[in-house]
């Protein structure tokens, strides 16, 4: 599966949920997005939900927020989290 990812670490608010948006919009059935967050990403939590996309998201012992998204709802996500630096 092809990854398209975004550390919004360092973003200030509205721009994660705007790249994050653009990103999605890039998705198919053999991809997934990837982000990075300091912050749980609520409203892109909801759009997610409401178009009924396959969603993971994580806090992890780094501190960050870790969520993947893809339109395979039959994918596990999971095989995809892992810590960055």
């Amino acid at each position: 599966m092809r990854e398209i990812f975004l550390d919004a670490r360092h973003l200030e608010h509205p721009e994660p949920l705007e790249k994050a948006i653009a990103s999605l919009k890039q998705l198919d059935e053999s991809s997934y997005f990837y982000m990075l967050h300091r912050r749980e990403p609520i409203p892109l939590l909801a759009l997610a939900s409401e178009h009924n996309l396959n969603l993971l998201s994580e806090l992890k012992d780094d501190g960050n927020w870790h969520i993947i998204i893809s339109p395979n709802r039959s994918v596990n996500l999971d095989q995809y989290i892992y810590v960055r630096v």
